[in-house]
């Protein structure tokens, strides 16, 4: 057994013995709670990694004094997470605990001018609004909704709230052949009968629901969609954030993309409605305006309605431009015309003549405001950090969340440029643990550009050694390789077990203008391709990197990378490893449910001969390279992933032990795209750094 099995399997043991947990004071499950972890030589494990507490979601008190906040903690033994709320003073004084449950709670916001929290948590009939005081006393379910909620969203005055409930959508066995009871079987007659991870059963509608004098939300609810057979919010992902009330209470506003079956699946126009309280009258805002419309949020005096447009139906990753209405006149105005990056979240500065919102932007995602009669764009908080959240406060200030590719998310404050950290739920764990060092490295590409690319070193590095390596391969294929955290694609925990990590922004990643960006459309196997590649060959120089023991890693689009480079990458690996990713192109066309993206990335059916692009795509399809395959490679999948269907990482395996290729296979048949419950994840982990270990180290 070797020190790195050794430590791993201590950790294990620390972690499985958590510290602090107790009987719910209304049951007997155990409550989560933070873990008592012992680092064994500065080491970084897998099972240490599932040991950080997970900040998220800050709320300002309605006076600017105090932060509402939640910290998760996983729980390997229970195989699942919890979190809890806390509350600190708006400088980051007296952070106190406000509950301890056995049940997380979620979507947390003030009420009653900060005098009581709301929040969601788990009941015997699903999920369901609770209140507290603002200590964490007197807590109280307030709505009794058959089977429960999804979210909820408080009007201005509060007498009214509108809430997330699932209604039925298509016929079931049952409702045609009552005497059938004992039947399983789903009855289709077209396509978007499956969405990411389930058989759509149910979609969402937004219900409006009345507030009593003593706090209790009505069961008198009115569908504001009622018949429709339209998603509010829209799947797989959407939430509160996808409705927003008037400050008079009189109009919501909510996003639907209203269609249905193949309309549905090739599109992606969806619209902001008005719904008038009084009159029931609905009222299209963005009639013409043909991509994503999303995230409204009125300004504070109510004259104006900003929101997140995308230009193009059918391109999901398109640039979220900054539109604002004027309420009065109907206008409406793109104010990032000269903006040549894509925003990603909104929030009104308090006095209204300006925009908060966060970007993509050379690496990191950054805090901006945007001017709404100028259009100029000002950086609030910018650097090599990714920051996701926006909470304004007085007049200068920002509470928000913020992390690295070295630490998770802690909350900070944004002053007139000046930004502190309030909490450090995780400083006591970091500090145990050796250092990694990330280098900004700016690689020729072979068309003559420069693509940022990470380098992380391990812990106690020297130059005059020799590591190996690993190539991380973004997925998306539109998603940024920021200053990014994650829970399973830590680059970090990479780095900590002994390699060097070489994760390079590739055409097709956001942060590097619009033309950067959609390169990647219809070219799959094309540029970015040889962007990776380039990142290699540009890493080998160096005399510390072992260019006979270089590794390539991704999932999703970073799974299709791994299968396309397994046929192209003229033995520049010595071990392969993918997840979720699309082997078959021609096959994926058909399997996955959301064709807007089939049709838009990969330039449309493989049965139009017509189409260049299309016949590109295919004609690239990594499947058709099996015969040049001499790489061990390893697969995972999750049963449960209909975006990419678990079928397409099968035969890639099949494939190789064909050919006679070293595979490994790991499938979840409880997991979707991503590996999620906790022993799932830790056991991902330690058969990713095997297979790494068994071919690139000695």
């Amino acid at each position: 057994m070797n020190k790195s099995t050794t430590l791993i399997m201590a950790s294990a043991l620390l972690l499985n013995g958590v510290a602090g947990c107790k009987d719910n004071a209304s049951g007997t499950e155990p409550i989560i709670e933070k873990p008592e972890v012992t680092v064994v030589d500065g080491q970084f494990t897998p099972e240490l990694l599932e040991a950080f507490g997970r900040v998220s979601d800050p709320q300002v008190s309605p006076d600017g004094t105090k932060i509402l906040y939640g910290i998760g903690y996983e729980s390997v033994a229970q195989n699942k997470g919890n979190r809890e709320l806390w509350v600190m003073d708006i400088n980051g004084e007296n952070q106190k605990r406000l509950t301890h449950t056995a049940e997380s709670e979620q979507g947390a916001v003030w009420i009653s001018n900060g005098d009581k929290i709301a929040f969601l948590s788990k009941s015997d009939d699903g999920m369901q609004v609770f209140t507290m005081n603002a200590d964490g006393s007197n807590r109280k379910q307030i709505s009794k909704i058959n089977d429960g909620i999804d979210g909820f969203l408080f009007s201005p005055d509060e007498s009214k709230v509108v809430v997330i409930k699932q209604v039925k959508w298509r016929e079931r066995v049952t409702d045609k052949y009552p005497d059938l009871d004992k039947a399983n079987a789903r009855i289709i007659d077209d396509i978007m009968y499956k969405h990411w991870d389930e058989w759509v059963e149910t979609i969402p509608h937004p219900f409006i629901a009345t507030v009593d004098a003593s706090g209790n939300i009505s069961n008198d609810l009115v569908d504001i969609m009622e018949g429709e057979p339209y998603e509010s919010p829209m799947k797989p992902f959407g939430g509160v954030e996808s409705f927003a009330w008037s400050p008079d209470g009189k109009t919501l506003v909510y996003v639907s993309r209203k269609k249905e079956g193949l309309e549905y699946s090739i599109s992606t126009n969806s619209d902001l409605y008005a719904y008038n309280l009084d009159t029931k009258e609905t009222v299209n805002l963005t009639e013409g305006m043909m991509g994503y419309d999303t995230t409204p949020k009125f300004s504070p005096d109510g004259s104006k309605l900003a929101w997140l447009s995308m230009e193009h139906d059918g391109y999901e990753a398109d640039k979220n431009r900054i539109f604002v209405l004027d309420i009065e006149s109907g206008e409406k105005t793109d104010l990032t015309t000269n903006w040549d990056y894509t925003a990603e979240n909104l929030a009104w500065h308090p006095e209204g003549k300006s925009i908060y919102f966060l970007a993509y932007y050379h690496g990191g995602e950054s805090i901006f405001s945007i001017n709404v009669e100028t259009k100029e764009v000002t950086t609030v908080a910018g650097g090599d950090y990714d920051y996701c959240a926006l909470a304004p406060v007085g007049t200068n200030g920002i509470i928000t969340l913020r992390h690295t590719l070295t630490a998770p998310n802690e909350v900070y404050a944004v002053n007139d440029g000046e930004v502190t950290a309030l909490t450090q739920v995780n400083a006591e764990l970091l500090a145990q643990l050796n250092d990694v060092t990330v280098e900004k490295l700016m690689v020729p590409t072979t068309d003559g550009k420069e693509m940022l690319t990470w380098m992380i070193l391990p812990p106690n590095f020297d130059a005059n050694k020799k590591y190996p390596a690993i190539l991380y391969c973004q997925g998306g294929p539109q998603s940024a390789v920021s200053n990014f955290w994650s829970y399973r694609w830590n680059l970090r925990l990479m780095a900590s077990q002994g390699y060097i990590v070489i994760a390079p922004n590739r055409r097709g990643l956001p942060g590097f203008g619009t033309e950067w960006e959609e390169q990647i459309s219809g070219d799959y196997g094309g540029q970015n391709m040889k962007d990776y590649l380039a990142a290699v060959d540009y890493a080998k120089q160096f005399p510390y990197v072992n260019s006979e023991r270089i590794g390539a890693t991704g999932a999703s689009y970073g799974g299709f990378s791994i299968y396309w480079l397994a046929g192209h990458h003229n033995n520049r690996f010595k071990a392969l490893l993918a997840h979720a990713g699309i082997f078959n192109t021609e096959a994926q066309y058909l399997e996955t449910e959301e064709m807007w993206f089939a049709n838009w990335d990969m330039g449309g059916a493989f049965w139009d001969k017509g189409n260049k692009v299309a016949q590109n795509t295919y004609a690239n399809s990594p499947h058709k390279f099996v015969g040049e395959w001499n790489t061990p490679i390893m697969i995972t999948v999750g049963e449960k992933d209909y975006r990419i269907v678990a079928t397409q990482g099968m035969q890639a395996f099949n494939a190789a032990k064909l050919r006679g290729i070293p595979a490994h296979m790991v499938v979840f048949p409880e997991e979707n795209h991503w590996i999620l419950k906790p022993q799932n994840a830790l056991l991902w982990q330690r058969e990713f750094f095997s297979w790494f270990d068994k071919w690139l180290k000695d």
